[in-house]
């Protein structure tokens, strides 16, 4: 690790790349640089988390993150700022793809107007024909990880970004980076068979440099904090094939569920929206409505 010398008050910036107890580390130029924020943050109740722009200052002979840079979005778990795409990663098997917790993962990507694709892994254990066909006609990307090609198309859309891999524990996020950059030898876990889930081998959200972009391998998880983010009237917003319909409902706050005149369920009925996603979406909103209802009680 490098620290540079900065006359003081001297000010540079850079990216934080990964935060450990306290401790903040930030690519700045050439150089990665152990800093801590200040205080002012604290006060302010903002934490610096990885993929934030910030600027460092130098002050008795001490760095610390002055600033951080306008975000063009943050997510809240996993803790990461300025993120240009997702890709939601997904196996065949151990544990098996589902279509809800995938979902749930869309929605947040789709709320911050980020991109987002899926990697279907595993598939060499077991083919999902029907996954791929949902969310091919839904209008995303599928790219299959024992896929050559798909594997340099995934790299492909990494320059120059800021690239977010998520999905449960146990699915291979770092086993698919590793295939893309085998010198960064991210660990990995086996599956435990008692549990039928992985073990936690990315315990923090840490953001790698590869091909002019950054890449971050995230902590898996079993539950997805989307409730907090997520509302009854957005939530439509965030299924892109209702988007077209969305201003043909009779009635302004529709929730496109047995109301008369709804341009969602007319479409739906037409075989425009396929029943998956759209029963996924009722589930998701009766979700929503259940958790703001339980906050106000």
């Amino acid at each position: 690790m490098t620290e540079p010398h900065m006359a003081e008050g001297c000010k540079k910036q850079g990216i934080i790349i990964k935060g450990i107890g306290g401790f903040y580390y930030v690519k700045a130029a050439d150089a990665l640089i152990e800093c801590k924020p200040r205080g002012i943050f604290r006060l302010r109740n903002i934490t610096p988390v990885a993929g934030d722009r910030v600027i460092l200052e130098e002050e008795h002979g001490d760095l610390y993150i002055s600033e951080i840079l306008e975000r063009d979005n943050v997510l809240g778990r996993p803790p990461v700022a300025n993120v240009d795409q997702i890709f939601i990663v997904v196996s065949t098997v151990s544990p098996a793809a589902n279509t809800l917790l995938t979902d749930k993962l869309i929605v947040i990507a789709e709320y911050y107007g980020i991109d987002v694709s899926l990697i279907l892994t595993k598939t060499d254990l077991k083919e999902n024909a029907d996954f791929e066909r949902i969310y091919r006609t839904a209008g995303f990307e599928v790219f299959n990880s024992s896929d050559p090609e798909s594997v340099t198309k995934v790299r492909e859309k990494l320059k120059d970004r800021v690239s977010v891999f998520e999905g449960n524990t146990g699915v291979g996020k770092s086993t698919f980076i590793n295939r893309m950059f085998p010198e960064l030898r991210l660990e990995t876990g086996e599956i435990s068979r008692k549990l039928g889930r992985g073990k936690h081998t990315t315990r923090a959200v840490e953001l790698y440099e590869c091909d002019g972009g950054y890449i971050a391998d995230t902590p898996g998880f079993s539950t997805i904090d989307y409730l907090n983010v997520i509302d009854t009237e957005n939530l439509d917003s965030c299924y892109r094939e209702f988007v077209p319909h969305l201003g043909k409902c009779y009635y302004t706050d529709c929730k496109h569920i047995n109301e008369a005149g709804c341009g969602v369920l007319e479409a739906f009925e037409e075989g425009k929206i396929g029943p998956e996603r759209y029963n996924n979406y009722k589930v998701l909103l009766a979700e929503i409505d259940e958790f703001r209802k339980s906050r106000y009680k």
